[in-house]
Formats: structure tokens, C-alpha cells, sequence
């Protein structure tokens, strides 16, 4: 009788230390991954307000009859595709942004040309509206730089909570968490002009 009663309570002591490390394992991911997702609000908020300011730079630039439609035109379509990839904030898999830092790519390109043909264009340069979209254009850029980096930094327990040892086996069994993805710099980011987006200092082409 006393052996059935210490089995017992040892299979019950048990049962509690797995009950309490699969809650700790499970709340822990829960609440890292949450805070990821809630950073990943900032970086959709900063690429959103870049989008948001390409009309207004487009139909300043378009007042220049002569301004070349075709860079214009490649803005517009980098625009259009980067606001179509969407990516599910509850899993965001390497794969999703992957395709999502591709989309946003074209757009930084395209804004990139259009600035160096800016630059034929002492009067464009010129129009105080256009400067101001400009300089707002650069501290939008400066954000998401900012959000990017600080999202890398709020995934980062998160992925290493569920990848190591044990708990990586814990959430073999739950299936519930997967990797997030890490923003990674542009493939031949290290060799890219620099574009400096203040035209209040530059003499006129």
C-alpha cells in the first residue's frame, strides 16, 4: 500500500514539473512572439508612410514636362508590386519576408533612380514642395532602417527560445511555433551608390 501511495504522489510530482515546464515553454513563446509581432506593426507603419509619400513625389516630378516618364513609371509599378506582397503577422516565415524585402527593394531602387535623374533637373530641385517630400522621404528611410533593426533584435529570443535545447523538442510535440524571419541586408547592399536625398546644400546641375 505505502509503495502504491509513493508512486503516486512520485507520478504526480512529475505530472506537475512537466505541466509546469510545457506552461513556461508555451507562455514564453506566446509573450516573445507577441512582442515581435507588435514590432513588426512598426516596420509595416514605416514602409507604409514611404508609400504613402511616392504619389505626392511622382506628381511633383510630373509638373516637369520634360522629367523622364519612364523613371516615374518604374516607381509607380515597384510601388504597386511592394503593396501587394502582405504577409500574415501571426507567421512571418523566412520564406514571406523574403519575398516582402525583395518587393520593398524594388521600391528603394526605383526612388534611387528617380533621385539621380532628379539631379538633371536644376528646377525641379529647386520647388520647395519637392525638397520638403524629399527630406520627409529621408527620415521615413531613416525609420525603417530603425524598425527593421529593432525587429531583428525583438525576434531574436523568440527564435532562439524554440530552436534550443529542450525546449526545441517541446515544441516538436506542441507544433505550434515556427522561425521568424530576419531582415538580411541587400544582396550587393555593401556596393550601392549612396544617394544623398538633400538637395538644400547641392549647387544645381
Amino acid at each position: 500500500m505505502k509503495k502504491g501511495i509513493i508512486a503516486l504522489i512520485v507520478v504526480v510530482i512529475l505530472g506537475i514539473i512537466i505541466y509546469s515546464f510545457f506552461k513556461g515553454f508555451y507562455n514564453t513563446a506566446v509573450t516573445l512572439q507577441e512582442d515581435a509581432t507588435a514590432q513588426w506593426g512598426n516596420v509595416e507603419s514605416s514602409y507604409q508612410r514611404r508609400s504613402d509619400l511616392i504619389p505626392n513625389i511622382v506628381n511633383t516630378a510630373k509638373g516637369y514636362a520634360e522629367f523622364e516618364q519612364k523613371t516615374l513609371t518604374d516607381v509607380i509599378e515597384a510601388r504597386s508590386q511592394a503593396t501587394g506582397v502582405n504577409i500574415d503577422p501571426s507567421n512571418i516565415t523566412p520564406e514571406q519576408l523574403a519575398q516582402f524585402q525583395q518587393a520593398q527593394s524594388g521600391v528603394s531602387s526605383a526612388l534611387s533612380r528617380l533621385l539621380v535623374t532628379v539631379e538633371r533637373y536644376p528646377d525641379l530641385k529647386a520647388n520647395e514642395n519637392f525638397k520638403e517630400l524629399i527630406n520627409e522621404l529621408e527620415r521615413t528611410e531613416n525609420r525603417i532602417n530603425v524598425e527593421r533593426n529593432r525587429y531583428n533584435e525583438a525576434i531574436a529570443p523568440y527564435n532562439k527560445h524554440i530552436k534550443t535545447f529542450p525546449n526545441n523538442i517541446v515544441n516538436n510535440f506542441i507544433g505550434n511555433f515556427e522561425e521568424m524571419g530576419y531582415f538580411k541586408a541587400d544582396e550587393g547592399a555593401q556596393n550601392a551608390p549612396d544617394v544623398n536625398f538633400d538637395f538644400n546644400n547641392k549647387e544645381a546641375a
